[in-house]
């Protein structure tokens, strides 16, 4: 038992939505709601993971905009009544991960039923940036729970701090604006895949599998440096690791990946979730494949 992904739609940024992380999440919150049949309503838990945002805003909370443009429960809750809480989760590539976490615990508990998560990135504008290495693009998770066999298992994490050597993106302010900036090591791959790995290989003792035993390695980032030194790392093939298509996917890397071999894996499979990003911070959790019901 635990939690399952219900649904994964992917936006990709147009000419009208490329600078708009809004845009892009709201796109594919809309799509995930309307192709499983769901009321925007429905939703008891919303949490945006994306990073990268329009003119670099800091408040309020991209997911309270998101909330209200999607229409779940934009009015304060009255008393008795059904509401939405939603929040801004920041940890990078790691972002989903880290809020499928929180949504298992709160499903876990009973007390939603209902949650989505939703990732995007853009472009914060010329004005904004010195250089923006990512495409945009948002990704958008229904999750629900199951008491049979399937969904998210543990989380495990690894934090190697490298005094943002490895990668590191600030916004400092210039000419009265707010400007992003990145730095990038020529070993950032190789430090990635090595966190990486350890902490996949903790998951897996956790939770008594072996690698063999696993269907596919979905992991994050999409750069296939990373996918290549995670397979050495992991002593398996770079053909079981599955990436985003993109490359330059950021947060909503993960939720691509996944979506990539979702219809290939059968009911009961096990897919090792693998995300690294700044810090140095990695995850890894086993989801089995709900079994389809009955």
């Amino acid at each position: 038992m635990g939690t399952v992904i219900e649904r994964i739609d992917l936006t990709r940024g147009g000419w009208r939505s490329r600078h708009s992380a809004l845009h892009l999440a709201v796109a594919a919150a809309r799509t995930c709601l309307q192709q499983a049949r769901r009321d925007a309503d429905d939703v008891d838990l919303l949490i945006n993971a994306g990073i990268y945002r329009d003119r670099n805003l800091a408040e309020p909370a991209l997911a309270a905009l998101i909330q209200q443009d999607v229409g779940a429960n934009p009015e304060n809750p009255h008393s008795g009544g059904h509401g939405t809480f939603s929040f801004d989760v920041a940890n990078g590539a790691c972002g989903v991960l880290t809020a499928l976490q929180i949504v298992d615990g709160f499903l876990r508990s009973r007390t939603i039923a209902c949650a989505l998560v939703v990732a995007s990135d853009a472009d914060p504008g010329r004005r904004h940036r010195e250089s923006f290495p990512y495409a945009p693009a948002g990704a958008a998770l229904l999750c629900e729970w199951t008491d049979d066999v399937g969904g998210l298992g543990p989380v495990s994490w690894l934090n190697t701090a490298d005094g943002g050597e490895t990668f590191c993106a600030t916004v400092g302010l210039e000419d009265s604006r707010n400007v992003l900036r990145f730095q990038v090591s020529a070993g950032l791959d190789e430090h990635f895949a090595t966190a990486g790995a350890e902490a996949a290989g903790r998951c897996l003792e956790a939770s008594g599998v072996a690698l063999s035993a696993v269907d596919v390695i979905v992991a994050a980032p999409a750069r296939a440096g990373f996918r290549a030194a995670l397979a050495a790392k992991l002593g398996t093939a770079a053909e079981r690791i599955t990436v985003a298509d993109d490359e330059r996917m950021h947060t909503a890397a993960l939720p691509a990946a996944l979506h990539r071999v979702s219809d290939e894996i059968p009911p009961g499979g096990r897919i090792l979730l693998v995300a690294v990003g700044a810090g140095i911070t990695a995850g890894a959790a086993l989801y089995r494949k709900p079994l389809p019901a009955t």
